[in-house]
């Protein structure tokens, strides 16, 4: 019995010094959830654009432009935001608009940023 229970604690002592060593992170994004409305998108997206993200990709003639929707612009707006206030504590919540995804939203030449 005190046998199993050594190995038990030794893959547990193991286990925990690969993850204390490891710089492995799962990526997260934040977009806009399927269900909000239009008018809520619209809503929480210009309030992350007046507090945080940079939305200067989702103008005209700009690399987010297209798709030309609310849910589009509100994704990359919202991860904007979240990304760069995650470290001070902002959310991905934006009036229940918003939902964490582990899967890169980048299209074409739109690149949705990551920051670790």
């Amino acid at each position: 019995m005190s046998i199993i229970l050594g190995k038990i604690l030794l893959a547990l002592i193991f286990l925990l010094s690969i993850s204390k060593g490891s710089d492995a992170q799962f990526e997260d994004y934040c977009v806009a959830d399927e269900q909000a409305s239009e008018y809520d998108l619209i809503g929480a997206m210009n309030w992350a654009c007046s507090n945080g993200a940079n939305c200067s990709a989702i103008q005209e003639n700009q690399p987010c432009y297209l798709p030309n929707t609310p849910k589009d612009h509100a994704s990359y707006a919202f991860n904007s935001y979240y990304q760069n206030m995650k470290r001070l504590g902002g959310g991905c919540y934006f009036t229940a608009t918003a939902v964490l995804t582990g899967a890169d939203p980048s299209h074409d030449s739109c690149k949705f940023e990551y920051i670790p």
